[in-house]
């Protein structure tokens, strides 16, 4: 068994990947600014938040940014996916009862059902979520994003929270006149800018139980999903035993944990997103992912 030790710390820690005017960065949200620890931590060092969790630093970048005054106002940045850079992005499909239920798969499976998403197809709090031009069933699926923070192989459930590093919003947009073209999923989740991840990573200090969440996702202001995780299926520490039994999970690497019931194209008449909506996922403890909506330009 390969794993790294749990992550405890007495501050709460919200650590955010974010541009200026271009530049790519990443710091720690504190009140409404943001302490640049690529440039307190040296860019040399730790270029990346991929990288400060790949070193096993996250301590040296909370120490960081202790009595230091903000380098940014938060409304002054561009915030990107909170690991835009990640090896692997594993989701779970199916993974509450009432949605698996909504979706006619009424008998549960064994093990949970996996697909994956590219870096590419994410967006961070506040960037647009592309409408494709050859696609026009653009659901929402609100979920609980796991950020690994240690490399971890043959991880048993008993010990699979230790190698978390935090927790954050994602935003599994999936088209679903792609993703049914055939029984596997992955051309319907893997268009560009069309799931978003933020706005920030809570670390484990702050969020050690993620069975306590409840998860709304709304769409112009109307609530359309809303659920506590421990409805999950497959809780979070099965889901871990069960990747790392046939991959390595390597610091920086995002689970999405699954959507709950009321996803769109399964109401009546079905909802879809479309070019001027606005969608919003919130987790409490966590905070609310926000993503306008736009038409694919030519």
């Amino acid at each position: 068994m390969s794993i790294g030790g749990a992550f405890r710390y007495a501050e709460r820690v919200k650590l955010a990947t974010y541009a200026v005017q271009g530049k790519v960065s990443y710091g720690a949200v504190v009140g409404d600014g943001v302490v640049d620890l690529r440039r307190h931590l040296g860019e040399s060092r730790y270029p990346t938040l991929k990288s400060v969790l790949e070193a096993g630093a996250l301590g040296e970048a909370r120490k960081a940014a202790v009595g230091k005054r903000p380098d940014h106002r938060l409304a002054d940045v561009e915030l990107r996916p909170v690991i835009p850079d990640a090896a692997k992005i594993l989701c779970v499909g199916l993974n509450y009862h009432a949605h698996r239920d909504e979706t006619g798969h009424r008998d549960p499976t064994a093990h949970p059902a996996l697909f994956i998403r590219y870096p590419d197809t994410q967006v961070g709090h506040g960037q647009a979520l592309v409408l494709p031009r050859n696609a026009k069933d653009f659901d929402y699926e609100g979920e609980l994003a796991v950020v690994i923070g240690t490399r971890a192989r043959h991880v048993p459930a008993t010990r699979a929270l230790e190698c978390i590093a935090g927790y954050s919003c994602y935003h599994d947009g999936s088209l679903r006149d792609w993703q049914f073209h055939t029984s596997q999923w992955t051309p319907g989740k893997n268009f560009p800018a069309t799931g978003g991840f933020g706005p920030w990573l809570v670390t484990t200090d702050e969020l050690p139980d993620p069975s306590k969440l409840t998860l709304v996702t709304r769409l112009n202001g109307n609530e359309m999903q809303r659920a506590p995780t421990d409805l999950m299926i497959f809780d979070i520490p099965t889901i871990i035993e069960y990747l790392t039994g046939f991959t390595e999970l390597l610091p920086g690497d995002v689970i999405a944990t699954g959507t709950p019931g009321g996803v769109g194209f399964k109401r009546e008449p079905p909802v879809f997103m479309k070019a001027g909506d606005v969608a919003e996922v919130e987790i409490s403890s966590i905070g609310i992912l926000r993503n306008p909506v736009v038409a694919e330009r030519d």
